[in-house]
């Protein structure tokens, strides 16, 4: 069995799978990502200590997916000073994500980020998806607070905006801004779908066009307002998981005229502009960065836009106090030392979202201690008992060392509950395949798992179907990428009835986990999971997290690129010539390999290849000998990382030429 490593993914080869470079192919690996182009400006770049540099400029800043980085709020109102003192005007902007990330914010369910964007002196936000993981109620709540414009021109109720679509800001020169906010439609399933009932996000679903549309009436709408400039501050991001249905900024910019800049969230890019050449601007996450964006008032265009590396810059005291006050309020609660780590726990996003990771093992291994203990109240036995979690749900890792509460609610910042839902074989297992659609790649929905071994076959192409209803995930025609091996060493059936132990979250439907709200029955416990998870490090641990317990995952799944086989449905002689045809396969393969020989057992030195695309299944071996037997075989190929990889060879055929 052979293994490689994709980033930090061990993806697991079947033992049938030989592998060698193949150049004559020269196909594109599969971990080369797309890079945005990044101005990175200091703030000596920017000041040169003339009182009136930018006089008769209008200078918009803005950060995007701070997640409860709260001391950078300083940053960024010491930032704005410095430009007003320098002789600008200064708007202040996010483009979502501020309400939850870090027990700071989290602890007040968003109230404090609030606070604090009215510190540092923010005129205008948009709504992240995590605006909305504590309710709407809650969101409404929250933002009753702000003395900023909160703008949202795709979310609906009732068939009106929740909140303002769109403003136009007139400077003291006379120019006017048009802004309107846009929000990921993603959020109907990243955000629990119980908190957000009676809310419509427009979307690009199945064919829809929501999002364009929603956009052209914005622009249309705020040029008749006498706009100069249009800018969409939006969280939409840069995702490409996105890019099915074109939820992105980059598909929104390419469908809509008359935007001048997108001031853009929700992927943590940082950028400056698209990989064509789109005005759009993202700083990354947790004010790693903060966005500026330079008007000439007297010409009425955008002169320069560009990011600013927080690392360096000075803090306003003021902003910088208010944050301090907040973060002592919080550890005075959760700062206490209850457990200890021997070893490191996953904390990324290509962790946790990718493949099983000794976090998620910790988590599913307290969400079914805490159950188990009362197996009377379950409908079935014990070896029917799973548990299931989210890997978008994790937002973070531990370090060896001490454990404090804060640390735990960090992992789980959502404040979401244990719940339990009975599934049939079935809705199990199109739960996992449509939680890995696009395994390797990371998605929110990715199951983290206790009491299932399962493989991933990630050399099948996901079978789409149509869109869950109110979700941007589709359903899976078939089922076919994933095999439940056994669920608690037992043999798994289609037909029996699984108690799956998960999050409310994903019991309400959230991200991939549809079939879950639409489950046979329901326990809600009520018991919030990082308590959950605290009480079982105390309780049943004894305190310490061991190396020998979790220093690696318990390899309940394996992600593997099992290839289908082809075979030859007729092979033609001539006299110096074969002509073969072949099944073609589908799924992920990306050509075929043929080998032919004169001897049967397919020597070295009597053997040659010949490479083909996947489009052909079919070719012909040239300049052979006459009346002459050969021996012809094939095998599909496809590519993981820089490596070739195949299925095992078809059986030989055994041809005479004339």
């Amino acid at each position: 069995m052979y293994k490689i490593l994709k980033k930090a993914t061990a993806v697991i080869l079947s033992a049938a799978m030989a592998f060698t470079m193949l150049p004559a192919m020269n196909l594109r690996a599969a971990d080369e990502k797309e890079t945005f182009k990044a101005e990175m400006k200091t703030h000596a770049d920017i000041f040169n200590g003339k009182a009136d540099q930018y006089k008769g400029k209008t200078v918009i800043l803005h950060s995007n997916d701070v997640h409860g980085q709260i001391d950078g709020y300083a940053y960024i109102a010491e930032l704005e000073d410095d430009f007003e003192e320098a002789g600008a005007e200064v708007i202040t902007m996010d483009a979502g994500d501020y309400s939850q990330g870090d027990p700071y914010v989290s602890y007040s369910k968003g109230a404090d980020a609030v606070t604090l964007m009215n510190v540092a002196g923010y005129e205008y936000s948009t709504l992240g998806n995590h605006e909305f993981d504590y309710g709407y109620e809650q969101l409404k709540s929250n933002m009753k607070n702000a003395k900023f414009q909160v703008l949202c021109a795709d979310v609906l109720e009732n068939n009106n905006t929740i909140y303002d679509a769109d403003t136009v800001y007139t400077t003291k020169s006379g120019v006017k801004i048009g802004i309107f906010g846009m929000e990921t439609p993603e959020t109907q399933t990243k955000a629990n779908p119980k908190l957000i009932e009676g809310l419509t996000f427009l979307n690009n679903t199945n064919g829809k066009t929501g999002i364009f549309d929603c956009a052209k009436k914005e622009v249309k709408a705020l040029k008749e307002q006498g706009a100069d400039i249009i800018i969409s501050l939006s969280h939409l991001g840069m995702d490409e998981e996105s890019k099915g249905d074109k939820h992105r900024s980059c598909d929104m910019y390419e469908n809509v005229e008359g935007i001048d800049m997108i001031l853009d969230g929700h992927s943590h890019t940082v950028m400056t502009e698209g990989l064509n050449k789109e005005p759009i601007q993202s700083t990354g996450t947790k004010f790693d960065n903060i966005g500026v964006v330079v008007i000439d008032d007297a010409a009425k265009k955008i002169s320069e836009h560009y990011l600013v590396d927080t690392e360096g810059l000075d803090k306003d005291p003021e902003v910088e106090a208010a944050a301090k006050e907040i973060s002592k309020k919080v550890d005075d609660v959760l700062g206490q030392i209850f457990a200890k780590s021997e070893t490191t726990f996953a904390s990324e996003k290509t962790e946790n979202r990718c493949y099983e990771t000794n976090t998620g093992d910790l988590i599913t291994d307290a969400m079914m201690w805490e159950i188990l203990k009362d197996k009377k109240s379950l409908k079935v036995s014990t070896d029917n008992v799973v548990a299931l979690t989210n890997g978008g749900g994790i937002r973070a890792g531990l370090k060896v060392g001490d454990i404090t509460k804060k640390d735990i609610n960090t992992i789980l910042p959502f404040g979401n509950t244990l719940s339990v839902v009975y599934l049939t074989g079935e809705q199990l297992l199109e739960v996992l395949e449509a939680s890995t659609f696009n395994t390797p790649e990371a998605i929110g929905g990715y199951p983290q798992t206790k009491g299932i071994k399962f493989t991933i076959n990630i050399a099948k192409a996901y079978d789409q179907g149509d869109a869950y209803p109110n979700s941007t995930y589709y359903a899976p025609k078939t089922l076919k990428r994933v095999n439940i091996e056994s669920i608690n060493g037992k043999a798994f059936k289609k037909s029996a009835t699984y108690a799956v132990i998960t999050n409310n979250y994903s019991a309400d439907g959230g991200d991939t986990y549809y079939v879950m709200a639409h489950s046979s029955g329901r326990i809600d416990t009520g018991f919030p999971l990082d308590e959950v998870v605290c009480r079982y490090i105390t309780e049943e641990l004894g305190g310490v997290l061991t190396e020998a317990r979790y220093g690696a995952p318990r390899g309940d799944v394996k992600t593997i690129f099992a290839l289908d086989g082809s075979s030859f449905t007729k092979v033609t002689p001539a006299k110096t010539k074969l002509t073969l045809k072949w099944n073609a396969t589908t799924d992920n393969a990306e050509g075929y390999q043929i080998a032919y020989s004169t001897s049967k057992s397919f020597t070295k030195a009597t053997t040659k290849i010949v490479n083909k695309e996947i489009a052909k299944n079919s070719a012909t071996i040239k300049n052979l000998k006459a009346k002459k037997t050969y021996y012809v075989k094939i095998r599909t190929c496809a590519k993981l990382g820089n490596v070739l990889v195949y299925s095992g060879w078809s059986t030989a055929k055994k041809v005479k030429t004339k």
